[in-house]
């Protein structure tokens, strides 16, 4: 009878400790795979962004994402012509032609055209199946891109796509989620904007803002969020340092504020515009990106990268007035790649591979060589 007792102890034993052990291998996933801020976590899935070239002179976003098997495109600009250059560029990766999510940020002609389309250059959504879309909960616009967005995406709903604005995904309400897995260890973090749902005077505050996790790696997306926007999203969320920042606002003086970037400390700022482009001033010191904003960013980091360059020639216009003309665009780092994987977060560009702006021609020749950088 004692052994019967005795052995019936060990078994009960057994399962208590098998149950600490379970809850503690549970606990340590956890704590490593829900945004741990220290350390050199790495799960599995590699993840690899492309800051795309637009094919133009003109400033915009499109920035195409592959974690895993999942094909995701984060905006479509910068023209509707814009996408003949992405789509070639996103086909070399996405084979099934099929994104798995969709994300317009904001309703500005720059980061929604290619989801517009023209009689010449099919939309995003007619070349692609998409099967989840995120957009922008409110806008200001009322344009004939913005009203051609809404019918092609709503189009592809009907054609069975899944449409979720960022406040639904939020709020977790009709299906949506805020965290979505795109694959295996990698997360896709919808973040809270104040103004989701709240108006604002400035269209880019309406910005959808994302963050792709990957163990203790971050990698922020803030579209044109504005300095007023940066202040709630610091205030509302619980951002973690980033291996990777996309310039907010094109490198703008406005946006890229030390209130969020003294808070995600970015490893790498990548830059999609134009760099020099008189298409919104005529002030060469406050084309993207403004020298103010390389200043900042000097501030944490010198791995600093953009995509084009403009060609500007001081030309006489038809009354006689002296004035900046864009002329032209090369590449200045071209197609930017950073990939994180077991071995690291890595960049490479199709132009200048290797060489940080600071070290470019261009930077050279129209920004001043912040203290930090010296």
């Amino acid at each position: 009878m004692a052994k019967k007792k005795f052995s019936a102890g060990l078994t009960v034993f057994a399962c208590f400790l098998a149950l600490v052990i379970g809850f503690a291998a549970g606990f340590f996933l956890y704590t490593n795979m829900k945004r741990p801020k220290g350390g050199d976590t790495y799960v599995s899935g590699d993840l690899s962004i492309h800051f795309m070239e637009l094919g133009n002179n003109y400033t915009g976003d499109s920035v195409y994402i592959k974690a895993g098997d999942t094909d995701i495109l984060i905006d479509a600009g910068s023209r509707a012509n814009s996408t003949e250059t992405t789509a070639a560029y996103i086909d070399k990766y996405c084979t099934d032609g099929v994104l798995e999510y969709v994300i317009a940020t904001h309703a500005d002609q720059d980061h929604i055209a290619g989801f517009a389309g023209s009689n010449s250059s099919p939309d995003i959504f007619e070349r692609y199946e998409c099967e989840v879309i995120i957009d922008f909960p409110k806008t200001n616009k009322d344009t004939n891109t913005y009203k051609k967005y809404v019918e092609n995406r709503d189009a592809e709903v009907e054609a069975g796509a899944k449409h979720y604005t960022a406040l639904e995904c939020w709020n977790e309400e009709n299906g949506a989620r805020r965290v979505w897995e795109v694959s295996d260890g990698i997360e896709m973090e919808i973040l809270y904007n104040y103004f989701y749902e709240h108006d604002s005077g400035d269209e880019n505050n309406y910005s959808v803002c994302l963050m792709f996790n990957q163990g203790d790696k971050h990698f922020l997306f803030t579209g044109d969020l504005e300095k007023e926007g940066e202040e709630y999203l610091v205030e509302y969320n619980d951002l973690p340092e980033v291996e990777l920042f996309k310039a907010g606002h094109h490198g703008s003086g406005t946006s890229s504020t030390d209130t969020l970037l003294s808070v995600i400390k970015p490893e790498i700022v990548c830059v999609c515009c134009c760099a020099g482009s008189v298409e919104y001033t005529q002030n060469l010191d406050n084309t993207f990106p403004y020298q103010t904003t390389v200043d900042r960013f000097a501030k944490y980091t010198d791995k600093v990268y953009v995509t084009s360059c403009g060609k500007v020639e001081w030309v006489q216009d038809e009354d006689g007035e002296w004035k900046w003309k864009d002329v032209g665009f090369s590449s200045l780092h071209g197609n930017i790649t950073v990939t994180s994987s077991r071995s690291g977060v890595q960049v490479r560009c199709s132009s200048n591979d290797g060489v940080l702006l600071k070290d470019t021609e261009w930077f050279k020749e129209n920004r001043e060589m912040p203290a930090e950088w010296a």
